[in-house]
């Protein structure tokens, strides 16, 4: 989850044209595209093999006022704590999960090259700063051993109140709150029909990255019979708020209708002078009417509205940019991978309208039965006359041309189709990462789960 923005100076919204406006503002000129990365970790005790809490020496505050310290970044409060950090420079945060998983949300860059020397340097500061303090981080999807009670809860304002609203929703909200992690890549639209075109693409192919990049098999302590249990969590949590989007695939999807499915679903919270307002549950057509019980008469702003689509779950979110949301945590290796792949599909013209052939006759019933067995069956996952492993090569393909069509090189001369590796390797092996894990774990850990904490960690 990205951190709240500033509400202090943010316009006043009148109408339903304003909402619009906010999403499609977000269109730009092909040479202002950029890429946005987000990554969650873990953040675990090494000999304990349990997770960080917030306070003390060794705690998740302590870290990121180390990182305050060492380099050049800018505390974000929620009261008097620390919970999370801007840098200077750039529009890259550092922000806190609620169970202490640990989110870098990189700045909009215009290379995977860029990307990654991001990436790299904000984990080599992590691993400088929690080395000593005898902390690692877990590339996992999942936590593997700890249970919804075992994680610490982080002092920010908006978890006490979604919080209680998720265990009212679905079974598996507080586990994706508190005990899931995800990497997801944040792209650019050029205008209304580019964007719907790409929030096609996305939502059709995001069950074939999901099996792509499953890597959350343990739960509790054991195999979970799941690739990907974060995957199967968004399945329980809250309906209103997260799913395939079936409407986007209708004649007439704009930017307008999006608004109109957006404000169906239940606010959360509303931000004024740094307090959040528990209306979870509200409606924000009653709030864009003056009708907020909890604010009578008061009209939202663009950063409520902001706020707002920022609680919303569905397998790619619309804001000003486009969020591919499908992805479970990844080792280290692995996190410029998702970006790549999404790069390389969305960023050519030629990759893109390959992809939109690939998926433009699936029916809404194939899409959301693909939806519902990936967790499970991942790559095996069978798909009319073929299975998921078989699109994914098509898929990594498609992204690999578009990749080398950009002609974005590094000084070794290596352009960004070199970061779709480890994909190429999983597909080679027929095995995503938590078959291998599991692998590992019925031959080599004997059936030890602590072993993982060693095995997927960085």
């Amino acid at each position: 989850m990205s951190m709240a923005t500033d509400d202090g100076d943010s316009p006043l919204i009148e109408s339903r044209a304003d909402l619009i406006e906010a999403l499609s503002h977000g269109a730009k000129a092909k040479s202002d595209w950029r890429i946005g990365t987000e990554h969650e970790k873990f953040v675990f005790y090494r000999i304990e093999n349990k997770p960080v809490p917030y306070e003390g020496e060794r705690g998740i505050r302590a870290i990121l006022e180390a990182i305050v310290a060492e380099e050049d970044w800018i505390p974000v409060l929620d009261g008097d704590n620390v919970i999370g950090l801007r840098c200077s420079e750039t529009k890259a945060a550092v922000s806190l999960e609620p169970g202490g998983q640990l989110e870098l949300s990189g700045a909009p860059l215009e290379t995977i090259h860029r990307i990654c020397r991001e990436t790299n340097d904000h984990l080599k500061i992590l691993r400088r700063i929690a080395d000593p303090m005898r902390i690692a981080f877990l590339g996992l999807g999942v936590a593997p051993t700890w249970s919804v009670a075992d994680m610490p809860m982080m002092p920010k304002s908006r978890y006490a109140i979604m919080k209680p609203y998720m265990e009212k929703k679905g079974r598996l909200g507080t586990s994706m709150m508190f005990r899931s992690c995800t990497v997801q890549a944040n792209l650019d639209f050029g205008d209304e029909a580019d964007m719907v075109k790409k929030l096609r693409v996305g939502l059709a192919l995001q069950p074939i990255v999901t099996a792509l990049f499953a890597n959350s098999p343990f739960l509790d302590g054991k195999p979970s019979g799941y690739r990907s249990f974060r995957s199967e969590i968004w399945r329980d949590t809250d309906p209103d708020r997260t799913g395939m989007l079936p409407f986007a695939f209708e004649d007439g999807m704009s930017f307008e209708r999006y608004v109109d499915y957006a404000l169906d679903v239940p606010m959360y919270f509303v931000r004024r002078e740094g307090r959040y307002i528990d209306v979870a549950g509200e409606s924000f057509r009653a709030f864009l009417d003056g009708r907020l019980p909890q604010l009578p008469g008061e009209k939202p702003t663009r950063a409520d509205w902001e706020d707002h689509l920022s609680t919303i779950f569905p397998e790619v979110r619309l804001k000003s940019f486009l969020e591919m949301r499908g992805a479970d945590g990844s080792p280290w290796q692995e996190i410029c991978a998702l970006p790549a792949l999404w790069t390389g599909i969305f960023y050519d013209t030629t990759a893109l309208d390959a992809a939109w052939d690939l998926v433009k006759d699936w029916t809404e019933e194939e899409r959301q039965t693909l939806r519902d067995a990936v967790p499970r069956m991942a790559l095996k996952t069978p798909f009319r006359d073929r299975t998921v492993a078989d699109i994914a090569r098509e898929v990594v393909n498609i992204s690999r041309i578009g990749l080398v069509a950009r002609h974005n090189t590094n000084w070794e001369g290596a352009d960004e189709s070199v970061f779709l590796r480890p994909l190429e390797n999983t597909l080679s092996l027929g095995k995503t990462r938590a078959d291998r894990l599991l692998d590992l774990y019925h031959t080599a850990w004997g059936g030890d789960i602590s072993r993982v904490f060693t095995d997927a960690a960085y």
